[in-house]
């Protein structure tokens, strides 16, 4: 095998297993990084105003009889009213998850991941402002939940979003795709790898 030929088909085989997720450039990355931030936070931050406004506390509104309803509530604990004696913890992990969020959004490209990652950070913002910023104080702020489904759970926008995301960002790994839209193939998934080395060690 002549030495130019070998090199093609290494870089052949190379873009062959090396394949990429689709990935978005720099402006269209922000853009939708701001507008799905945008849009979780700004339908958690709305719809618990709507209820607010419009309920009054413990209040119950049947939507699909004995499936859904809403049901005025304030969490001081995490999504679907989980460990409510500590509030504080739960804010600080709050303020990690943004910056873990931030700092993954700079380094991502991959369309599915930019979403997901933009997903999360919407709805861990949302339920931050209201331990920020509610009753009874900085930091340990009751949230607002209102959806309830069953005897399952009460939950809000913010809560949605985040399990949304989560279930992408499993199923990103799940793919191997990492955070710029290239995969992860390992030895074992790539078995030829060693194939060719062999072969052109022979040659």
């Amino acid at each position: 095998m002549s030495e130019e030929h070998t090199h093609h088909a290494q870089n052949s085989y190379s873009a062959d297993s090396n394949p990429s997720a689709h990935t978005l450039s720099v402006f269209p990355k922000l853009l939708t990084a701001f507008l799905t931030v945008l849009i979780a936070y700004g339908a958690d931050q709305g719809t618990k105003y709507l209820v607010e406004t419009t309920m009054t506390l413990e209040e119950k509104i049947p939507v699909i009889p004995g499936l859904l309803r809403w049901y005025y509530i304030l969490n001081s604990g995490a999504a679907f009213s989980l460990g409510t004696s500590y509030t504080l913890v739960f804010t600080l992990i709050m303020v990690a998850a943004v910056l873990i969020c931030l700092w993954c959004l700079v380094r991502a490209r991959s369309t599915l991941w930019i979403f997901s990652l933009a997903l999360l950070l919407g709805g861990v913002l949302g339920n931050l402002t209201d331990r920020l910023l509610r009753p009874p104080g900085f930091g340990i702020g009751h949230v607002v939940d209102f959806i309830s489904i069953g005897n399952f759970a009460i939950f809000n926008v913010a809560d949605s979003c985040i399990c949304i995301a989560m279930a992408l960002i499993v199923f990103q790994n799940f793919r191997s795709v990492r955070l710029d839209g290239t995969y992860e193939y390992s030895q074992k998934k790539n078995p030829h790898n060693t194939d060719q080395e062999s072969h052109e060690t022979n040659v």
